[in-house]
């Protein structure tokens, strides 16, 4: 089991389509940051500013990236990277558990 140490957590959590995708920021002593969360079964679309990597600790999705047509599975134990100022689909298959990393 992967844990952080030696980090705050910002209580106030972040909420999208309707509470389907939840997330709470973790700050890291080093200025950066990380949000955790989760996403109910549906299809959504995200908009990034910086680039991301999504890893997927539990559940089951299909991503289309930037700039591509076809759908990509991923699962728990896998991840994914999402360049700068790019938008993304997901089409979540089962309840997925997420740490996002803001590159």
């Amino acid at each position: 089991m992967k844990k952080f140490e030696n980090v705050e957590v910002e209580l106030e959590g972040n909420s999208y389509f309707d509470g389907a995708v939840t997330s709470r920021t973790v700050n890291f002593p080093d200025g950066s940051k990380k949000t955790l969360g989760f996403m109910l079964p549906g299809e959504y679309e995200f908009s990034t500013a910086a680039a991301e990597l999504m890893e997927i600790t539990s559940g089951e999705l299909d991503v289309k990236l930037p700039g591509e047509n076809v759908w990509i599975f991923v699962k728990g134990g896998e991840s994914f990277s999402v360049p700068a100022d790019s938008k993304f689909q997901v089409n979540v298959k089962t309840i997925t558990d997420y740490c996002c990393s803001y590159l």
